[in-house]
């Protein structure tokens, strides 16, 4: 068992399926500043989907949601493959309506040989219209041998 590493670095691709405006844009999710931040358009579901250079084994993810927007139901789905991703259920996540960052270990034992992408579909967020805030998404585990 190797030691966890952060996942996402520059070369990890970063869609998200709507942005409030330019100010909140998907750069801000990783970019460790707490004065930054992802904001969703309001509607449910939101997602945030990361597609990596290699497989990859998460074992960990760390959320910092802005309270009153917090995604309080969080399906990720995971593809091994990084064109045209079959997207399949993997595990679900349910966050505290807080400001800080909160930890969710993941069932790594079920993807044995790595993913290629993640995608954290928030299916219920605690803003009455459905927006979403984050200011840090962290993804720790091991990069497949």
């Amino acid at each position: 068992m190797g030691e966890m590493i952060q996942l996402i670095d520059a070369n990890t691709k970063i869609k998200v399926s709507s942005t409030l405006d330019k100010s909140v844009g998907k750069k801000y999710l990783t970019d460790g500043s707490p004065e930054t931040c992802w904001t969703s358009q309001q509607g449910i579901p939101q997602f945030v989907q990361l597609t990596f250079t290699t497989r990859v084994i998460p074992k960990q993810i760390h959320l910092t949601f802005q309270g009153g927007f917090v995604g309080t139901r969080c399906a990720l789905e995971a593809a091994e493959e990084e064109e045209k991703p079959q997207w399949r259920p993997w595990t679900k996540v349910y966050p505290e309506d807080v400001n800080r960052k909160q930890s969710f270990d993941l069932p790594s034992n079920e993807i044995p040989e790595g993913i290629r992408s993640l995608r954290i579909v928030f299916e219920e967020s605690s803003d009455f219209f459905g927006r979403i805030t984050v200011y840090d998404l962290r993804l720790l585990g091991e990069k497949h041998a």
